[in-house]
């Protein structure tokens, strides 16, 4: 038995403090890339629904206003 506890050598354990900050770094890259993921997704959404919204003016202006039809005879 003296034989093979002679062979066996520790494994010196890592820092706790290292380990912590190597976690801590790679728990703010990601959380930093799905806000950037968001942010992007938004941006994306915003401009799709101007765009729309846009259209929507557009179409409106060639339409006949009611609205200035009926007020017309009340001024």
């Amino acid at each position: 038995m003296s034989e093979f506890s002679q062979y066996i050598i520790p494994i010196p354990q890592p820092d706790v403090a290292e380990v912590f900050e190597v976690y801590q770094t790679a728990y703010e890259f990601y959380r930093e890339v799905e806000e950037r993921q968001a942010l992007e997704d938004y941006c994306e959404w915003y401009y799709q629904v101007a765009q729309e919204h846009q259209q929507d003016f557009a179409k409106m202006q060639g339409e006949v206003n009611l609205m200035r039809w009926f007020y017309r005879g009340r001024r």
